[in-house]
C-alpha cells in the first residue's frame, strides 16, 4: 500500500528573477559600455581614414634606387673631400686634424636617419603638415633674433643654439616651403591664374619668409628660395604675365638689395671683370680659379691641395668644389658634375611620372632647390656667377644643409614608389 500512497513530492528549487524596468536597463547598458563603444568607433574611424588614404595611392613598386645611390656616392665623396680640405683648418683651430670630419659624419648618420624616415611617409601626408611645418619654420626664423635663443656669427643672426647643435633656420624653410607651395598650390588649381587670389597670396608668403631672411642677412639663400618658390608656381600654371610681373619685382628687389650694401656690389664688380682685384673684394673668387687651374686634368693627387694652406676662404664649406679641382683635376671634376645632372634629371623624371598635382609640384620643387644650389655654387667657383656662400649639396661642410637636403631626397623617393610604371 505505501507504492500507492499520495506522499507528497517537493517540486524543484526555482529562483525568482527581478525583473529590471527596460529605462533602467538602458541606463545601465549606457553607463558600462558607452567607453568601449567610443573607444571602437575612434579605432574603426582611423582605420577608415588610413584605408580611405592608402586606397587613393596607386601600386606602390620599387623606389629610385639609382637616384638614392648617386646621392650615397655624393655623400660619402663629401666626407672623403672634407677629410682632406678641413685638415689644416681642424688642426689650428682645435689641436687635431679631424674636428670637422668628425661633425660631418654625425650630420650624416642624422641626415640618414632622417631620411629614411621622410622616405617610409606616403606623401599625402606631408601635404597634411605643410601648414604646420610652415608655421614652425617661421617660429624658428624669428627665434634667431631672441636673445639667448639666437647665435650671431661674423654680424649675421642666421642660427638657433639647441645645446651643442647649431640649427639653421633658413636651411630648414628651402624645405619646407616647398611642401606648403606644393600643397597651397594643388589646391588652387586653376585658380593659380587669378591675380588676387592666386598670385598676391604668393607674392605675401614668400615676401615674409623673405624679409625674415634678409633680417639676418643672408641674400644667397633668400635668393634660392625665392627662385624655386618661382619655379614651382610656374609648374603650378600660372601665366605668363605673372611669370613677368614675377621676374620684374625679384629683379628690383634685388638690384636694390646690391645697390644698398656695398659688399654685395663689389662682388658684382668683380664677377663683371674679375681681374680688376686680387686682393679685397677679388681676393676669394680669384683664389679659388687659382685652385682650379692649379688642378689641371688630373690634379695634384689628394691631400696636396696648396689653397687650403690659409690661401682659398672656406676651404671646407662653400669653396669645397675648387679643392675638388685642384687636388682630383678637372676629369673628376666633371664625373661630379655629371652625378648632380643625373640627380636633377631622376628628379624630374618622379615629378613627370607623380600621380597627382601635389606630389608633381613638391618632387619637381625639391629637385629645382637642389639644382640651383648646385649650379650657383658651381658655377660661382668657375666665375660664372657672383660668389655667393651658397653650400654645395651633399658634400660641403654643414649639418643643417645637409640634414635638410637628404629629407628632401627621402620626400622624393618616397614619390618615386608611387609614379606611374608604363606596361
Amino acid at each position: 500500500m505505501a507504492l500507492f500512497s499520495r506522499r507528497k513530492t517537493r517540486r524543484p528549487y526555482k529562483r525568482k528573477v527581478r525583473r529590471v524596468p527596460t529605462s533602467h536597463r538602458r541606463v545601465a547598458t549606457s553607463r558600462y559600455t558607452r567607453p568601449v563603444r567610443q573607444a571602437g568607433r575612434k579605432k574603426r574611424r582611423r582605420t577608415e581614414r588610413k584605408e580611405a588614404l592608402l586606397s587613393k595611392l596607386p601600386l606602390v613598386h620599387k623606389p629610385d634606387y639609382l637616384l638614392a645611390l648617386a646621392v650615397f656616392i655624393l655623400v660619402i665623396f663629401g666626407l672623403v673631400m672634407i677629410s682632406s680640405a678641413s685638415v689644416v683648418g681642424s688642426y689650428e683651430l682645435f689641436g687635431h686634424n679631424n674636428y670637422y670630419l668628425k661633425h660631418q659624419a654625425v650630420s650624416v648618420v642624422i641626415g640618414i636617419i632622417i631620411w629614411i624616415i621622410a622616405f617610409a611617409i606616403p606623401f599625402p601626408v606631408w601635404r597634411k603638415l605643410a601648414y604646420p611645418l610652415l608655421f614652425v619654420t617661421l617660429l624658428l626664423l624669428v627665434g634667431v633674433f631672441v636673445p639667448g635663443v639666437g647665435y650671431e656669427y661674423g654680424g649675421a643672426k642666421r642660427w638657433i643654439v639647441l645645446g651643442p647643435l647649431f640649427l639653421q633656420p633658413a636651411e630648414i624653410c628651402k624645405l619646407t616651403i616647398v611642401i606648403y607651395l606644393a600643397s597651397w598650390l594643388a589646391k588652387k588649381g586653376k585658380g593659380v591664374k587669378d591675380l588676387i587670389y592666386g598670385f598676391v597670396p604668393f607674392v605675401i608668403t614668400v615676401g615674409v619668409i623673405a624679409f625674415l631672411i634678409m633680417k639676418q642677412p643672408d641674400m644667397s639663400t633668400m635668393s634660392i628660395i625665392a627662385a624655386t618658390a618661382l619655379a614651382i608656381f610656374f609648374i603650378a600654371g600660372a601665366s605668363i604675365p605673372q611669370m613677368i610681373l614675377g621676374l620684374s619685382f625679384g629683379g628690383m628687389l634685388i638690384w636694390f638689395l646690391i645697390k644698398s650694401a656695398p659688399y654685395r656690389l663689389s662682388r658684382l664688380m668683380i664677377f663683371l671683370n674679375p681681374g680688376s682685384q686680387t686682393e679685397g673684394a677679388g681676393y676669394h673668387v680669384n683664389q679659388a680659379l687659382l685652385a682650379i687651374g692649379s688642378g689641371g686634368l688630373l690634379g695634384l693627387g689628394f691631400g696636396h691641395s696648396r689653397q687650403k694652406y690659409n690661401y682659398l676662404p672656406e676651404v671646407s664649406g662653400d669653396s669645397i668644389f675648387a679643392i675638388v679641382a685642384e687636388e682630383l683635376g678637372f676629369l673628376r671634376s666633371v664625373f661630379i658634375v655629371l652625378l648632380f645632372a643625373f640627380i636633377i634629371y631622376r628628379g624630374f623624371k618622379i615629378a613627370y611620372n607623380a600621380p597627382d598635382p601635389f606630389s608633381r609640384l613638391l618632387a619637381a620643387g625639391i629637385t629645382t632647390w637642389i639644382s640651383l644650389q648646385a649650379l650657383v655654387n658651381i658655377g660661382s667657383m668657375v666665375g660664372l656667377f657672383p660668389l655667393t656662400g651658397i653650400p654645395l649639396p651633399f658634400i660641403s661642410y654643414g649639418g643643417s644643409s645637409l640634414i635638410v637636403t637628404l629629407a628632401g631626397i627621402g620626400i622624393l623617393l618616397g614619390i618615386s614608389r608611387y609614379t606611374k610604371q608604363k606596361s
